[in-house]
């Protein structure tokens, strides 16, 4: 869908211009990942009711769906923000793809490491830790991979 949307601005925009918003955002997302500043990033605060569960198939659908396109979570970073500004703003059509294979890679990857550390909660315990050191690690590699995309394009 977002690809569909970018088509108009990456139409109607002059190439820099699409680059230098683009930039300038990013730039702000990385401030926020790093911890200069802070703030809210739009979330749907609300985590996929357990009654999914007893959908069967259906419900491992629904969660999949609403947790993987963020339209029921939390937000913690603004990283899945600056993905979808890039693919309406700077990403051609094609790799748009590619760039929701990453995001949905990047969703799959904390729960799968999350369930498969220990059933004693320690995990929470190790991504506290590690936080500070991953999250500046993650926005600098979103950031210069969807940069080095663009400029590629």
């Amino acid at each position: 869908m977002a690809a569909v949307v970018g088509a108009l601005p990456q139409a109607l925009l002059p190439a820099p211009v699409r680059w230098a918003v683009f930039g300038a955002i990013a730039l702000v997302v990385l401030g926020r990942e790093l911890g200069l500043w802070q703030f809210r990033v739009p979330e749907n605060a609300r985590l996929v009711p357990e009654r999914v569960q007893h959908l069967g198939e259906w419900g491992a659908l629904q969660f999949g769906f609403e947790m993987g396109t963020g339209m029921r979570t939390y937000s913690p970073s603004a990283l899945p923000h600056l993905a979808l500004l890039a693919i309406v703003l700077v990403v051609p059509f094609p790799a748009a793809f590619v760039v929701g294979a990453g995001f949905a890679l990047g969703r799959l990857a904390m729960p799968l490491l999350s369930n498969g550390w220990s059933d004693d909660g320690s995990w929470t315990g190790l991504w506290a830790r590690a936080e500070p050191v991953v999250r500046p690690v993650l926005a600098l590699t979103c950031i210069g991979t969807l940069t080095v995309a663009m400029l590629h394009t």
